[in-house]
């Protein structure tokens, strides 16, 4: 694989890349009418540009070009159907996502629109082709079943990311989060011997850290603009593309390194442990209330109820990005080390967690901020 210095450069040109266009971004959105407008059920009080989104899949496109002209990421671009096909995949979700940030698209037509995306991957290349049954050894998929798990995979990535993208800079901080320590994984499993240098998925995840970095500086509280569904279906293929190809791809154990019920597919659930507990409630509320679609927004994400709790808006904010530093902690430990004597000391930090957001000196006193953009 390429040298950490020769990922670094690519991500901080995806960062810094993504950083400049995204005021111009703003621009656009205002002429498009592009914007969030405030209400009742919204937390931001002045008219919000929406298309941050775009300034993502200019970040994104900044990365890959940047790695393919380095010449440090031949193996990668190599045959250039796994790239083609995320590249494809990426732009499809993206005008899905924006035509519903202009103009309401219904959720029927989304759905339509990341089932093709899906697609487009899982025949690329970028599918999930091994599955792990713990205990029972490695399964391989047939064509036709990996293309349906790798649709389902992109689904729940998507829509775990649109839903958690409530609040300012949440959503961002959290794929932050979550993507640069799957890099560091996918290095490991590099360094180990169990990845292919042409195998996409360090790269593909420290292009994803780099656009969200390079986005928070103008979405952080109070936000400047919006990724929109635009940015926050791209994330959620980025994540979904770079997981798939090597949780999916991964037909071996690390030798000596501890995999969580031994399925390395398992690694991404738990780095992105926030946004997809939050869609499994969302899903599961929605669908036991009579008269109410999956669809349906509502107010009761885990972003809505730390609020109505008394956190504020930053303070809910870092306490969703904690929660998602401390289950990355506990994967990552395991994985360079090939030990799980760590998990006392980070259990005790959750429990930290938990005490800070139960019994905060503030937790008392009312929020004004109750609410927020509803997914």
């Amino acid at each position: 694989m390429a040298e950490v210095q020769e990922f670094l450069i690519v991500g901080g040109v995806a960062a810094l890349v993504t950083l400049l266009l995204t005021p111009i971004t703003r621009f656009v959105a205002m002429r498009v009418g592009a914007v969030a407008a405030p209400d009742a059920r919204k937390v931001h009080e002045v008219p919000t540009p929406s298309l941050g989104g775009l300034a993502m899949m200019g970040g994104v496109g900044a990365g890959l070009i940047t790695a393919w002209v380095s010449g440090n990421f031949d193996p990668v671009f190599t045959s250039f159907t796994d790239i083609a096909g995320v590249v494809v995949a990426g732009l499809i979700v993206f005008a899905v996502g924006v035509a519903d940030d202009i103009r309401d698209v219904s959720a029927p037509a989304k759905v339509a629109g990341i089932v093709l995306a899906g697609v487009v991957l899982a025949l690329a290349g970028v599918s999930v082709l091994w599955f792990r049954v713990p205990f029972a050894g490695f399964v391989q998929l047939s064509v036709d079943l990996s293309v349906v798990v790798t649709v389902l995979w992109l689904l729940v990535m998507t829509n775990a990311v649109n839903l958690i993208d409530g609040l300012d800079g949440l959503a961002a901080g959290i794929v932050a989060i979550a993507s640069g320590s799957f890099f560091i994984y996918s290095m490991q499993l590099g360094l180990d011997g169990v990845l292919f240098e042409s195998n996409p998925g360090a790269l593909l995840a420290v292009i994803t850290t780099g656009v969200c970095l390079g986005f928070l500086p103008l979405n952080v509280h109070p936000a400047k603009t919006f990724m929109g569904d635009g940015g926050a279906l791209l994330l959620g293929l980025m994540l979904a593309a770079s997981t798939v190809s090597v949780g999916g791809r991964v037909d071996q154990a690390v030798s000596g390194q501890v995999f969580f019920f031994f399925a390395p597919l398992v690694i991404p659930l738990l780095l992105l442990g926030v946004p997809l507990v939050d869609l499994l409630l969302a899903v599961l509320r929605r669908a036991t209330r009579k008269g109410v679609a999956i669809s349906d927004a509502d107010k009761e994400h885990l972003h809505h109820r730390l609020m109505r709790l008394g956190h504020g808006h930053r303070r809910t904010v870092l306490i969703l990005w904690l929660w998602t530093a401390l289950l990355c902690g506990v994967v990552l430990y395991s994985t360079l080390t090939g030990s799980g004597l760590a998990l006392l000391p980070f259990a005790g930090g959750a429990l930290a967690l938990v005490l800070f957001t139960v019994f905060h000196p503030g937790i008392g006193t009312a929020s004004a901020e109750v609410a927020s953009e509803p997914n």
